[in-house]
């Protein structure tokens, strides 16, 4: 019987949740990254074997890379992207060599993953990450400042970020703007001038032009993946909007087949990310799972909950929208298909219990994503059980 492969991610040493806590879940895989290495920079093969002994002598496997940040410079095809391309390459290859199997990266501009609250308060009052329209068009507005932001956003958002920018103090739109711009834990967060500059570059940039450069870099860099037999896996857009007049373009199945169709090379695949192609209310996740079949490499389970406003908190992983059976149940075929086991992380989670108070990586403390493992876990058990097993 072809499981999903437990996996836990870890921001590396600094992170508040060890590597023995990681053990502690049942979990039997790492995800991760060499944070310290500057985005664009090749990864050495001494720094990826340094921190694959690290997590081996923990008695956990390094199974998926996430992630290696493409330089912006890729996603703009300016400046030196030709050779922020081949270190990229060689950053392939060296993974390859240190017997890492999986790669995770994503292509959002400037920013990556986005919300506008770190610690909404569920109704048991463990706190989630949430993504609210009209605090994000506060930040793009009033803080950003960015030329002609309002015309991004419908009267009715436009007209309460009004009020919410009039009652908000100093203190709460410094808040806002670090949350906004938090980006990955453990990496050196963007000031409001620095993200300014770095949108400049895509006033020209519309989906389609991005779509291309993205293509354009996955046609180099499939066939070094391919040849290393290391599997590349896309993460959707997080959220799956156009933000801060910045295109997204890998949020839809339509988006995912235009890349297999410009790049059929087999390493060319997804990250099936749950909660960020949950939060559109236009995608069919179980459908999505099975259109995607062998391409999906990497899994993301979380769920989320959204209003009619398209704003969304991130709910129990077997509590939102999401209908994680469907999804599993569809990931269990896929893998039994292809006699796989595909590794899968539990996403984000609340901070509950013990964790509340205590300084962690958003979306990344123990308990919360423990229980998010135990759930998922279950559900699987119980599939397997019914379905395939007389």
């Amino acid at each position: 019987m072809y499981k999903m492969q437990q996996t836990w991610r870890w921001f590396g040493p600094g992170d508040p949740v060890s590597l023995q806590d990681a053990k502690q879940t049942g979990a039997s895989g790492i995800v991760t990254a060499l944070h310290h290495i500057p985005h664009g920079e090749t990864w050495p093969v001494e720094e990826v074997m340094k921190r694959k002994n690290e997590i081996e002598k923990a008695g956990l496997s390094w199974s998926v890379v996430e992630s290696i940040t493409v330089h912006e410079s890729i996603k703009t095809r300016t400046g030196g992207y030709k050779n922020y391309i081949d270190k990229y390459k060689e950053s392939i290859r060296h993974v390859a060599q240190c017997g890492i199997p999986v790669i995770t990266y994503n292509f959002m501009p400037v920013n990556d993953w986005t919300r506008t609250q770190l610690d909404y308060t569920m109704p048991d009052g463990s706190k989630a990450l949430y993504f609210n329209w009209v605090d994000l068009a506060v930040f793009d507005i009033y803080i950003l400042k960015r030329k002609e932001a309002e015309l991004n956003y419908p009267e009715s958002i436009t007209r309460q970020a009004a009020e919410r920018f009039r009652e908000y103090n100093e203190q709460q739109l410094q808040e806002l703007a670090a949350v906004v711009m938090f980006g990955i834990p453990g990496e050196k967060k963007m000031t409001v001038p620095e993200m300014r500059a770095s949108l400049e570059p895509y006033r020209e940039i519309d989906k389609a032009a991005l779509r291309d450069n993205l293509c354009e870099f996955l046609k180099e860099i499939a066939p070094v993946a391919d040849e290393c037999g290391v599997k590349l896996a896309i993460h959707p857009d997080d959220p799956p909007f156009d933000i801060l007049g910045l295109p997204r373009t890998v949020n839809t199945q339509a988006d995912f087949d235009y890349l297999y169709a410009k790049v059929p090379d087999p390493s060319n695949g997804i990250c099936f990310c749950t909660g960020s192609l949950g939060a559109s209310a236009a995608n069919d996740l179980p459908v999505m799972a099975k259109q995607n079949d062998s391409r999906i490499h990497f899994i993301h389970l979380r769920n989320v909950r959204k209003d009619p406003e398209g704003n969304f908190y991130e709910a129990d992983h077997l509590g939102g929208d999401v209908d994680m059976y469907a999804v599993v149940k569809e990931l269990l075929t896929i893998q039994q298909t292809y006699r796989i086991s595909i590794p899968f992380r539990p996403d984000h989670g609340h901070q509950m219990l013990d964790d509340t108070g205590k300084t962690t990586n958003p979306g990344y403390s123990a308990i919360g994503r423990l229980r998010g493992l135990a759930e998922i876990r279950g559900l699987e058990e119980g599939i397997i059980r019914s379905e395939y097993t007389s």
